[in-house]
């Protein structure tokens, strides 16, 4: 018998069973215990602790008809394979950053984040009323994996260098951690890149395993110390505008829930998404004042590395859909999203900003 099937006759309330490792069988009467595991180390600011308090909110929303055991990265699956989990019923329920499964799903980068692409706001618009939640189903499908957004870390920061750049030619010959097609485009300028798990990040810097290092952003760069080894800190991101992060049911658990408690899953990452961003954002800004007390010099990179970072972003971006059909149905009208965004905040946000930081002085 299949394991959709079995589970389909395993409850008369219309509760699932967890994942191929519980234990037993969830009665109808009791609680569904399902397993929830995190990309990222448990207690880790933003991304860590957010998967907690999303297992807590679930649980709360359920009145107790779910029960989460919750495994940050590394405690049960290893960080980048929390999609293979959720997918084989390992495990139920993931959190995650969707590109870290870009190899088996192509088109998670345009849920994650793109060059100079959509920004936090942007981002969680484009999937709750532009198509992006349909296609985002669509993508997972075959792998037996249902999505949903849990929020952003917001603008990210391109990275921590143990020299200054000065120039397009200080670029070339670094090594760099770098993640998603950021690290296509800093290839394309003469950097060697590499993907270093989150936590041997600082150690990769201090050996000189790389020359250079991007994460997140202030709130999670400080917890790391990357201003101990390379103090010039380069703002923002040009690969990560606004990276989205995502959680995973396993298709047969997601199937087999009541009405009640799919409702459930859906408002407590609304929830979660809303709280996550805004926990992101205050801390982001709170904390970068901290960071040049403790020697961050902070800059943004010279005319001549914008220039050819755009145009090495915008031949990254054109080729990345290749052959995958999911990535080309998406590609046109994400990139034509992207360009009525950037029409929009050029009048409004980008204006604002500006003429904000002339009346305060900053």
């Amino acid at each position: 018998m299949k394991r959709r099937d079995f589970l389909k006759t395993a409850g008369t309330s219309g509760l699932a069973l967890g994942a191929a490792g519980l234990a037993a069988p969830a009665l109808a009467n009791s609680p569904l215990k399902l397993k929830l595991v995190g990309a990222f180390p448990k207690g880790f600011p933003g991304v860590g602790t957010s998967a907690e308090q999303l297992a807590r909110r679930i649980e709360a929303l359920s009145d107790g008809k779910i029960e989460i055991t919750y495994y940050g990265g590394g405690e049960l699956v290893p960080p980048f394979e929390v999609f293979s989990a959720v997918s084989s019923g390992a495990a139920d329920i993931g959190h995650n950053a969707a590109y870290y499964q870009v190899g088996q799903v192509r088109s998670t980068m345009y849920f994650t984040s793109m060059p100079y692409g959509l920004d936090a706001e942007e981002l969680s618009a484009w999937i709750r009323f532009g198509g992006g939640q349909a296609l985002w189903d669509e993508a997972y499908a075959p792998h037996g994996v249902k999505p949903f957004y849990v929020g952003n870390s917001g603008m990210q920061a391109a990275g921590w260098f143990k020299q200054q750049i000065t120039s397009l030619d200080d670029l070339v010959g670094l090594k760099m951690r770098i993640a998603g097609l950021g690290g296509d485009i800093m290839r394309k300028l003469g950097v060697t890149t590499v993907l270093t798990p989150p936590p041997e990040i600082y150690s990769a810097l201090q050996s000189g395993v790389v020359d250079a290092a991007e994460f997140v952003g202030p709130w999670n760069d400080m917890a790391l110390g990357f201003v101990k080894v390379a103090p010039y800190y380069y703002l923002p991101a040009f690969h990560e505008p606004g990276p989205g992060l995502e959680m995973i049911v396993n298709q047969d658990i997601y199937e087999n829930l009541t009405p009640h408690l799919k409702t459930v899953l859906d408002n407590a990452a609304t929830a979660q998404a809303e709280s996550t961003t805004a926990e992101f954002r205050y801390n982001n800004t709170m904390l970068l004042p901290a960071l040049i007390e403790q020697g961050a010099v902070i800059s943004a990179f010279p005319d001549d590395v914008v220039e050819a970072l755009g145009t090495a972003a915008k031949e990254v971006v054109a080729a990345y859909p290749g052959d995958d059909a999911v990535s080309n149905k998406i590609h046109d009208a994400y990139v034509d999203y992207i360009k009525a965004c950037a029409l929009y905040t050029k009048g409004m946000e980008g204006q604002l900003y500006t003429d904000r930081a002339k009346v305060w002085d900053v």
